[in-house]
This record gives C-alpha cells, structure tokens and sequence, in this order.
C-alpha cells in the first residue's frame, strides 16, 4: 500500500514548482488519506533524505527538492548558471522588495540615480518582478513588485525571511575597531 509521504513526495517530484501544503491535502483527500499531518510528512520526507545529493527545502510558500548546498559547486561546470545580475538590477530588485509596490519614481528617489528601462526589462524577463497594480495619482504609473520566482531564487519561504535592515547594517560601535583605526578628537 502507498504511504501517504510516498504521495506527497512523488507530488513534489513531478512538481517545477514548489508544491503548496494545501495541494498537498487535497491530493491526500482526493486519495481518501485527509487527516495526516503534512508538516510531520514533510519531516518525514526530509529524513529520508537527509543523507542524499538532494533536499527537500520550503521556497516559495511551498516546497521543491533541490541540489544540496555542499554539492553545488561540485555541478557548476556541469551544469549552465544563470546570467548574473547587474548592481543597478540587485540594487532595483532590493528596492522593490523591501518597498513593495512602489513605483519607478519611488525606486528612483531611494537609489538617487535614474532607472534604466533596461534594468526593468531584465528583471521582468527573469520574472523575479511583477506589476502589481497602477498607483491612483496622475499619469497612473505602474506599482512593481517582486513574484513567486523571486523567492524560490532567492530560496525564500515568504518575504518575511528577508534580512531585516538592523542584521544588514554594520555596528557602528565596531566600526574602525577591527581595522585598527583610531580617531582623536581635538582637545582645546
């Protein structure tokens, strides 16, 4: 008899998209299984393997098997890597997603340099942004957002698991101190 974990653990597998808990239920239900505990299953899923190439990791609000870390740079003459981002489109995509929806003029206010359309075209063809709506002010500009496939690039479960500002900041309190600089103040 098929386990309930074999379930979800092929559904994930045949899945290109991380898999939802509540398509997980739904299969479970479809199956007659409703009533087991998905995270336990998923727990279960990730034991097994726990000592394999791949794991099953939470992007995206849902869940996708994926290379294991350790293993990647084993694979990267092996396999193609994606085009790299310029510093003005991680600049824009970290604006968006820490200002999200916010408008070109809001994004170009907070960088203090003009947009590149450009730039705006590679993140929309990398779909690691999205319209989001149309701001009700004259000329009605575009609201941007980032999409599901910012996150599972980025390997996110949610937005809420992005660096909070505080942790991305330097302690201005060791600042100078770990390079052994020492400034004086003027005494009269």
């Amino acid at each position: 008899m098929i386990e309930p974990s074999q379930l979800i653990e092929a559904m994930i597998f045949a899945s290109a998209e991380p898999v939802k808990e509540d398509a997980m239920r739904a299969l479970l239900a479809e199956q007659g299984r409703e009533g087991n505990d998905i995270r336990a299953l998923l727990d279960e899923i990730q034991a097994r393997y726990a000592d394999h190439g791949v794991e099953l990791v939470e992007v995206g609000k849902g869940w996708q098997f994926r290379t294991r870390t350790a293993l990647a740079p084993a694979l990267t003459t092996t396999i193609e890597k994606p085009r790299r981002l310029s510093r003005s489109a991680m600049e824009t995509l970290a604006v968006i997603a820490y200002h999200q929806p916010c408008t070109r003029a809001d994004i170009e206010g907070i960088r203090g340099v003009a947009l590149s359309q450009s730039v705006l075209d590679a993140l929309l063809e990398d779909a690691l942004i999205v319209p989001k709506g149309r701001k009700e002010m004259p000329g009605r500009p575009v609201l941007w957002g980032t999409s599901s496939t910012f996150l599972t690039s980025f390997g996110l479960p949610d937005l809420n698991a992005l660096p909070r500002r505080e942790e991305l900041l330097l302690d201005p309190a060791t600042v100078g101190h770990e390079t052994g600089v020492v400034s004086q103040s003027a005494s009269s």
